[in-house]
């Protein structure tokens, strides 16, 4: 058992999704979260950069003793496929726990995968689904304005920006009549309510950091990685830009309340 943190990066704000279902199924497991804010977004970054920022943060990262690295970021996921290939401690990504999830849920063999282009363009998701069940059809879609509504605080079904905009990018997955939709974005399941708006309540979403936190766990516990306090865990939360306003964003996010419990970190010293 161990009482080191868990370590939870993404390319911004969105990763605290990821956290937030992480805090739910692991209540007494502490966390340290690196959003990169002063880089945002990766997802329209080359992927020789996108590789370097994803191993600086989890060099930040390991400088806290974290005892597993979580990419909670689907461009990174899609991107930075070796990562994990050189950590000293178990590394998850986003991929393939968020694309099982997603083949046991369709019942109609036709799956919709939405996230940022840098994602969508690796075609990660696609080629993950393909190995598990290659009877499966997949239609893709990137959707680069919704990370910047999400931060924007467009994101309630009554929002029209948020309501066009969905319509704009999944009129072709819902012609396409998948059943079951990837929210391939960290940042998309705050647009959950919207997206499921438009796409109707028969079409299955699958949150990429509930998947990801579940199979997390998983592979703590196989490893006797668990926390076997039984406080509740704390989380201390670091970004590359300034912290003003983090907390106001955050609370949406995690739907609860952090102070000031937010530091700024130089990420080029990593």
């Amino acid at each position: 058992m161990s009482n080191q943190p868990i370590g939870v990066f993404d390319s911004g704000l969105g990763g605290l999704t990821a956290v937030k279902q992480l805090r739910a199924i692991m209540p007494h497991e502490n966390i340290i979260y690196f959003g990169d804010t002063g880089r945002v977004p990766y997802g329209n970054r080359s992927v020789e950069t996108i590789k370097r920022y994803a191993a600086q943060d989890a060099r930040f990262l390991l400088s806290h003793n974290v005892k597993m690295v979580i990419a909670a970021c689907g461009t990174v996921s899609s991107t930075a496929t070796d990562l994990g290939d050189n950590l000293p401690v178990p590394y998850v990504n986003v991929i393939a726990p968020t694309a099982k999830a997603a083949v046991e849920a369709t019942k109609n063999g036709k799956i919709g995968v939405i996230g940022t282009r840098a994602t969508i363009s690796t075609g990660a998701y696609k080629k993950e689904i393909e190995k598990i069940d290659s009877s499966v059809k997949v239609f893709q879609k990137d959707c680069p304005l919704f990370v910047p509504i999400v931060e924007e605080g467009f994101f309630g079904t009554d929002d029209p920006i948020a309501m066009l905009t969905a319509e704009r990018y999944l009129k072709i997955l819902k012609d396409q009549k998948v059943d079951t939709i990837i929210l391939g974005c960290t940042h998309y399941p705050i647009l959950k309510a919207v997206i499921g708006e438009y796409v109707g309540q028969d079409v299955r979403l699958i949150d990429s950091g509930k998947e990801t936190a579940l199979y997390a766990s998983s592979v703590l516990a196989e490893k006797s990685l668990l926390n076997s306090s039984q406080t509740e865990g704390q989380c201390e939360f670091f970004v590359s830009d300034r912290t003003e306003g983090f907390s106001q964003i955050a609370s949406i996010f995690l739907r609860s309340n952090i102070g000031d419990n937010v530091s700024r970190v130089d990420i080029h010293n990593f």
